[in-house]
C-alpha cells in the first residue's frame, strides 16, 4: 500500500513539474512583454522586473493597421488551409481504409514514403513558383501545406479502420449506399475526435507557419503575423520602415516588441485549445492504433 501511495505521489510530482515547465515559459513571455525595454536590455528578462512598461503594446496599437492586416491574413489562411487540408486528408484516409481498394498497399506506401523522404527545398520551390505560380500570392501561404504530412493521413485512416465499426460500412453497402454517402453520413459523423484532433494540428501548423512566407513572398503586405515576427527578430528596422508614425529605430522598444507580438500571435491558439481538448486524447489514441 505504501509503495503504491509513494508512486502516486511521485507521479503527481512529476506531472506538476512537467506542467510548470510548459506554463512558466509562457508566463515569462507575458511578463517580458510588459517589461521596460531599458530594463530588459540591462538586466534581462525575469519574473520580477524592476520596471514595468506597456510601450510595446502601445506601439502595436499605434501600428494596428499593419498588425490587423497580418492578423486577418493569418486567420484567413488558417481557416481556408485547415478546412481544405482536412478535406483532402480525410478523403484520402477514407479511401485507404477500404480493404477492397485496388492498389491500396501501393498508395499507402506512397503516403508513408513522404513521412521519411522529400524532394528537397530547391525542387519544391521551383515547382511551386514555375509550375503553380504561387509566388507573391495568398496561395503561397496555403498550397504548400495543404497535405502537410502523411502522419495525419495515417491517423485518420486508422481511425476509420478501427474506430468506426466495419459492420456499419457493410450494412450501408448492402442497402445500396454509395461510397460518397457512406463517407459523408457514416464515417465523418462518427469520427469527430480524430477530425477535431487533426484539424487542431493543421490549424496550429498554419497559424505558426512562417517558412512559406519566407520562401515565396516578397510583398510585405501579404505577410502573416508570424512573418512579421520573424522579420522583427531578424531586423528591427523592418517594422520601423513600415511604421505609419515615423518612429525612429532608436525609440523602438525592440526587445519587448518581439515578446508582445509573440503573445498576440499565440493567444488565439491558447483560447481555442480548451474547446478541442476533450477530443484530443481520444483522437490520437484511437488513430494511432492499427489492427
Amino acid at each position: 500500500m505504501n509503495y503504491h501511495r509513494n508512486m502516486s505521489k511521485l507521479s503527481h510530482t512529476v506531472m506538476v513539474l512537467l506542467s510548470l515547465a510548459a506554463v512558466l515559459p509562457f508566463v515569462l513571455l507575458v511578463i517580458a512583454s510588459f517589461t521596460d525595454n531599458s530594463v530588459a536590455v540591462s538586466e534581462g528578462f525575469s519574473f520580477h522586473p524592476s520596471k514595468w512598461s506597456a510601450d510595446a503594446y502601445n506601439y502595436i496599437i499605434n501600428e494596428r493597421g499593419t498588425m490587423l492586416r497580418a492578423y486577418g491574413i493569418t486567420i484567413l489562411v488558417t481557416l481556408i488551409g485547415t478546412a481544405v487540408g482536412l478535406m483532402i486528408s480525410t478523403m484520402l484516409a477514407y479511401s485507404l481504409s477500404n480493404d477492397e481498394l485496388p492498389g491500396r498497399k501501393l498508395l499507402t506506401f506512397f503516403v508513408v514514403f513522404t513521412m521519411l523522404f522529400n524532394g528537397g527545398l530547391v525542387p519544391t520551390y521551383l515547382i511551386y513558383t514555375n509550375v503553380f505560380h504561387i509566388k507573391d500570392t495568398l496561395f503561397a501561404l496555403i498550397v504548400p501545406s495543404l497535405l502537410m504530412s502523411g502522419f495525419n493521413v495515417v491517423l485518420i485512416r486508422n481511425y476509420f479502420a478501427t474506430g468506426v465499426p466495419k459492420s456499419l460500412y457493410e450494412a450501408a453497402r448492402i442497402d445500396g449506399a454509395s461510397e460518397i454517402y457512406i463517407f459523408a453520413r457514416i464515417a465523418l459523423p462518427l469520427s469527430k475526435p480524430i477530425l477535431a484532433t487533426v484539424g487542431l494540428l493543421m490549424g496550429i501548423a498554419y497559424w505558426n507557419d512562417w517558412q512559406n512566407g519566407l520562401y515565396y513572398l516578397n510583398d510585405t503586405k501579404l505577410y502573416s503575423i508570424q512573418n512579421i515576427l520573424n522579420q522583427i527578430n531578424e531586423n528591427i528596422s523592418f517594422i520601423a520602415s513600415n511604421s505609419s508614425s515615423g518612429v525612429k529605430i532608436a525609440d523602438l522598444p525592440s526587445n519587448t516588441i518581439r515578446m508582445a507580438i509573440a503573445v498576440v500571435g499565440i493567444l488565439p491558439i491558447i483560447c481555442i485549445y480548451p474547446f478541442f481538448q476533450e477530443y484530443f486524447v481520444k483522437g490520437i489514441t484511437v488513430g494511432s492504433v492499427k489492427e
